[in-house]
């Protein structure tokens, strides 16, 4: 099976996470793609395949060699995004895109158009895979899987190409931050892996944001209008003075590349009560502290302005910056870049801006650059992914297996 039908297959599962969920996967539905997997992989003759209750699908493709090679892994997740419906998806490819817009839904004039995402015009004459505009597509992160799937099956056929013990993982709740929460590492059982999770083609990386989550809570004191004076605490109005207090250009909308932010996700209010949410991000870690930090001075400066107590912060670290874990271990990098290299793609090593399973996993023991899956636009009706992207991401999976062994 190839990889795009591969991909249209699995694409037919809704496997959207819930970040109100307190179970493992946060829904049941991920647990149906994990069952269709095990049975594909099954079929495919690997070994020691296991599928636990929390969704967490591993397989093993034995070492074709007496020569002792690295064991090493490959994953990616099942669910999608919960920013946008995954139900009844309707893939359609764009065979020899030529460079114009793309009609993805008519009666509901939504059109991909390259004066909007100007990197389509890098795929004039590839065939993309698109939405009909009223689901996301889920190439983030089921190309990842497809493409795992795929380059096994490969090497199954091709027995020329000598290899190592590989190990391969398909996860639930990456999208909601707990994709690695239960993923047994010891059970793993590798030196190294990595996700292929990442989006445009060539991209390699591993770095990533510092993260938290910080919720503002905000009591005030509710009076008649008409006779408020000296009285009312308009927790609302608070909650504004709070918002306007962080910098204004260090929000995701004016940053990029290592540049980090304060986005605001969420905010409610009345007179009475009102809530802020942020989630705060930065590369560097001293930065990271010194973010949190204001988000202190502001909470107590406020305190200080009206009583203390009106203002509440709860800060919750959510994940940290896998590179240094994986920086001091550049074989693993190395390794990828050559890869990347030999099936005829300029290396794109960048940061991530936004968070990804490998880094949870490298600091549980497991190092995990994330390479690309060849997406873009992921989590909403614009997502689309470029059918030779994929190919090309099953290729690099292949040459990583077959230098790998070739360092032996």
């Amino acid at each position: 099976m190839s990889v795009v039908n591969r991909f249209l297959k699995y694409v037919s599962f809704d496997t959207q996470s819930n970040e109100t969920s307190a179970t493992t996967p946060s829904t049941e539905k991920q647990m149906n793609l994990a069952l269709a997997l095990k049975e594909e992989i099954e079929a495919m003759g690997l070994t020691e395949i296991s599928l636990d209750e929390h969704a967490y699908l591993m397989a093993t493709f034995p070492a074709n060699t007496e020569a002792k090679i690295t064991t090493i892994g490959f994953i990616a997740h099942l669910d999608t995004s919960p920013d946008m419906s995954g139900e009844n998806v309707k893939p359609r490819i764009v065979e020899n895109y030529d460079g114009k817009e793309i009609v993805l839904n008519e009666k509901e004039k939504v059109v991909l158009s390259p004066s909007m995402f100007p990197e389509l015009l890098q795929h004039i004459g590839e065939d993309i895979i698109v939405t009909d505009g009223t689901t996301l597509l889920g190439a983030d992160n089921k190309a990842g899987i497809a493409e795992i799937m795929t380059a096994i099956q490969y090497l199954i056929d091709h027995p020329a190409i000598k290899h190592g013990k590989i190990r391969i993982a398909f996860n639930p709740d990456e999208e909601i931050g707990m994709g690695a929460s239960k993923f047994d590492v010891v059970k793993f059982g590798c030196e190294w892996a990595y996700t292929m999770d990442g989006g445009e083609i060539g991209e390699l990386e591993y770095e990533n944001f510092n993260a938290a989550a910080a919720v503002v809570k905000i009591k005030g004191l509710n009076v008649h209008p008409g006779y408020a004076k000296n009285k009312m605490v308009n927790a609302s109005l608070i909650a504004a003075l709070f918002a306007g207090m962080l910098p204004s250009q260090e929000r995701p909308e004016h940053t990029e590349g290592y540049e980090g932010f304060f986005h605001l996700t969420g905010m409610t209010g009345t007179v009475e009560e009102a809530t802020l949410s942020y989630i705060v991000r930065d590369h560097d870690k001293t930065k990271f502290e010194h973010r949190l930090q204001l988000l202190q001075n502001v909470t107590d400066y406020l305190n200080k302005a009206y009583s203390e107590g009106t203002v509440q912060l709860e800060i919750k670290q959510q994940y940290r910056n896998m590179r240094e874990i994986v920086e001091p271990q550049q074989h693993i990098i190395e390794l990828a870049k050559k890869a990347i290299s030999e099936v005829g793609i300029e290396p794109l090593v960048r940061p991530i801006r936004g968070g990804t399973d490998g880094a949870q996993l490298s600091f549980k023991g497991l190092p995990c650059p994330n390479i690309f899956a060849g997406g873009l636009n992921f989590h909403g009706r614009y997502e689309w992914i470029p059918v030779q992207s994929m190919e090309k991401a099953v290729k690099v999976i292949v040459k990583i297996v077959e230098l790998n062994a070739n360092l032996y």
